[in-house]
């Protein structure tokens, strides 16, 4: 079946500029001047692709978008909008387009655009979720995985929210792995890890000689994920200085490398997230309004675990089979006691809190059976996050760190009083030695690999 495009324009010129460029592309195109023209062809024929401007003589490009997504929801539709006109471009992703194009066209920016939305998997949405690695069988882990196949299909950028140890990053990763980019790259990072003084070269690239400890060239952030996703987890840590940056870098959809003479273009699809509030930091004056709605296009808001009891079971058996198999064990099993425990407690750490609490557990318990004792949660239901659950996941992060300084302490110091002969250690601080084995790997103090 030859790839057809449907180009929507008024004007004569733009109709025959973007169907020579289509037609080069091996892309067999038809025309329409207005709204009423478009829809009579929608009727009649079936497209891979739509191209519309935005002001019509009988309408705008946002009706044909969502009269698109009623009738053939799998067609991605590009708008045509002025150029610095971004309040239109939200409103036209927000509506359900793929992407956008500024006026004047750039021939190189529109063949990527058209390049990315071929690429889109027609038609082959009603499994999609099956493919989505996220556990769980709640109702609102299924609207998630629904919420990801949708968006797959938009180069929209998505604010992700949620608490910590939610499961962020998977939700960005899965919408990724579902889209027209899923080839390319997927990059993370943490904005809040990065000093402040390295922000601009990290993220948009520098030349070499450009200051003092460039020593080569380096490519950003950004150059690297071209072509992929970027993923700005805790894009709330930014200074203001480099909020600025970044909203012209995602606006204008270029970079300059710090020394560089020229703006290089990028094909990202930007996504992230951050633990915090976005609304009380720009209320707080602490983020860029106009930046957070640039990001904010479509937001996903990833559930807590306690907002999903009935998936605890499911998640448990998937990481007790993970540290089965990275432990060379056939099986690793709770006891109904254990299960009613997990069941009972609140998480305030999420999905991530889960994880740790088994891999504790299974380097306590004996013979691979997992009991109560072994979970280490007291207090399950008095632990309940508050409902402003930022705060207190935020001081549990920091308990964790606390506590595991002190275990640090405390199991070097037993090693030093025996030459660092882990048996005798591991006899002196009552433990098996597969335990301690486990935690000096954890700390980070095995060096035997």
């Amino acid at each position: 079946m030859p790839t057809k495009a449907l180009i929507v324009d008024d004007e004569p010129d733009i109709r025959e500029l973007l169907d020579i460029t289509l037609s080069r592309m091996d892309v067999d195109c038809d025309s329409a001047a207005n709204l009423s023209e478009a829809r009579k062809l929608l009727e009649s024929r079936s497209y891979s692709l739509c191209l519309t401007d935005m002001k019509l003589p009988d309408g705008n490009g946002i009706e044909l978008v969502k009269y698109i997504q009623q009738q053939a929801p799998d067609m991605p539709v590009a708008v045509l909008t002025a150029h610095g006109n971004m309040d239109i471009a939200i409103t036209s992703m927000k509506a359900g387009a793929f992407d956008f194009v500024s006026k004047p066209i750039e021939l190189e920016r529109l063949r990527s655009l058209v390049n990315t939305a071929l690429k889109l998997d027609r038609g082959s949405n009603a499994n999609s979720s099956d493919r989505i690695d996220i556990t769980g069988e709640s109702d609102c882990i299924k609207a998630l995985k629904k919420k990801i196949i949708k968006l797959s299909r938009s180069q929209a950028p998505v604010y992700i929210s949620g608490e910590s140890g939610s499961g962020k990053e998977l939700t960005a990763r899965a919408i990724h792995e579902q889209g027209p980019l899923k080839s390319g790259p997927f990059i993370a990072v943490n904005c809040g890890a990065i000093p402040r003084e390295l922000m601009e070269s990290e993220f948009f690239g520098h030349k070499k000689g450009s200051f003092t400890g460039a020593h080569k060239d380096k490519a950003g952030l950004f150059e690297s994920a071209s072509g992929g996703t970027l993923f700005l987890d805790e894009v709330a840590d930014l200074p203001l200085e480099m909020q600025v940056k970044l909203l012209r870098a995602i606006q204008e959809k270029v970079v300059r490398s710090i020394g560089a003479q020229h703006e290089t273009p990028v094909n990202v699809r930007i996504l992230s997230a951050t633990h915090k509030d976005l609304n009380s930091e720009v209320a707080a004056h602490r983020f860029r309004q106009d930046l957070f709605y640039r990001i904010n296009v479509i937001e996903v808001k990833v559930p807590s675990l306690r907002d999903r009891p009935g998936d605890i079971a499911l998640l448990a058996k998937r990481f007790l089979n993970q540290i089965a198999h990275e432990n060379g064990e056939q099986t690793v099993k709770l006891t109904e006691g254990a299960s009613k425990a997990l069941l009972s407690y609140a998480f305030p750490g999420n999905v991530r809190e889960l994880e740790n609490i088994l891999e504790r557990a299974y380097t306590l318990c004996e013979e691979n059976i997992i009991h109560p004792d072994d979970l280490q949660i007291e207090h399950p239901v008095a632990e309940r996050a508050p409902k402003d659950g930022y705060k207190n996941d935020l001081a549990g992060e920091s308990l964790d760190s606390h506590l595991e300084e002190i275990e640090r302490n405390i199991i070097i110091k037993a090693l030093e009083e025996h030459r660092w002969n882990r048996t005798a250690a591991a006899k002196t601080l009552g433990l098996s030695f597969r335990s301690l084995r486990y935690r000096l790997k954890k700390l980070g103090l095995d060096n035997d690999e």
